[in-house]
């Protein structure tokens, strides 16, 4: 395995104070970067280039975990309750500007569990870990939300042994709940012929990769690809890239590492802040990065939330699926 690449200092994109800044993705109907702030419930927005302005696109009123493109506009969200539509009016094809939370599937009707990070597969399905408050040991689960309708397989067996089950149908397709047992299941990806699938658990500092069937969108045993040391921050959200890298923004480490996808790490982005959120890329390479304030104190850290970006790297991520439905 070659020696570990330490790669430059990230530029401060937009300087903030998120409190957890989290799910960063391009829309590339608008060539703006978007993310979430999750306790707020806060969708923000800034273009791309150049250190620039963030725009609050809405604020839904409860926890907000992640969104997805959604192809006819708007966008699709991991949320509190479970998964709705941001943006549902319509309109311009990104404009989310204001708009309100439509709930479409109320999944989690315990006051206690949210939705956390998210991502689409290339068919346009929008997948999305739940977890509890405290994190308790296997408290957490993941999600399938196909917008064909389509029950498909129940999904492969959780951390603890057991199925999910089919769920429910309506205007906006299915919803079904795929793996049980899990505690804080974060950082969502797939390998670039979308044949592996990966997902971190942060609280239990691992992550998993399983064989998956795009067109049916059927999830594989799970299979430990990553563990880190209790020493070494846990491992949060994460992209992959066009050579089948994982990058994986290591909350606590103050790291965001690319990892070969058979497992050795070959790169080091270190970060001014010490809790980096998440990670992705935009058409050009550049990668973006999302932190979190939560718990630094005051004046400790500066650009604490703040997004961040590494221009000119001669990586390009996988295509992020959006919405079909």
């Amino acid at each position: 395995m070659s020696q570990t690449v330490y790669l430059p200092a990230p530029e401060i994109l937009v300087p903030g104070r998120a409190v957890v800044g989290e799910g960063p993705v391009v829309d590339h109907r608008t060539g703006e970067l978007v993310w979430v702030d999750i306790p707020s419930g806060a969708l923000w927005r800034a273009a791309l280039t150049g250190r620039g302005t963030a725009y609050e696109a809405a604020r839904i009123g409860m926890s907000l975990g992640a969104v997805a493109v959604r192809d006819r506009g708007g966008y699709v969200a991991a949320v509190g309750a479970g998964f709705g539509v941001i943006g549902e009016s319509g309109g311009a094809a990104g404009d989310a500007e204001g708009a309100g939370l439509t709930v479409v599937h109320p999944e989690l009707p315990e006051s206690e569990r949210r939705m956390n990070d998210a991502k689409c597969d290339a068919a346009g399905r929008f997948w999305a870990g739940s977890t509890t408050l405290g994190f308790p040991a296997g408290g957490g689960a993941l999600h399938c939300w196909d917008p064909a309708g389509r029950a498909g397989p129940s999904g492969a067996a959780g951390a603890d042994g057991t199925y999910g089950a089919d769920g429910t149908y309506g205007t906006y397709g299915s919803v079904r709940t795929v793996l049980r047992g899990l505690t804080l299941p974060n950082g969502l990806g797939w390998s670039p012929d979308g044949t592996r699938f990966y997902l971190a658990d942060s609280v239990r500092r691992v992550v998993y990769e399983a064989p998956f069937d795009v067109a049916e969108g059927h999830l594989g045993p799970l299979r430990e690809l990553l563990r880190f040391d209790d020493r070494d921050g846990m491992p949060d959200g994460l992209c992959v890239d066009a050579d089948g890298c994982l990058w994986i923004a290591v909350w606590g480490a103050g790291e965001v590492r690319r990892y070969h996808p058979r497992g050795g790490c070959l790169a080091v982005l270190r970060m001014p802040v010490s809790q980096p959120s998440s990670c992705a890329f935009g058409p050009d390479g550049t990668l973006y990065v999302t932190s979190a304030a939560e718990g630094i104190r005051p004046g400790a850290e500066p650009s604490a939330g703040s997004v961040f970006a590494l221009p000119g790297t001669r990586y390009g991520g996988v295509p992020v699926g959006t919405f079909t439905g």
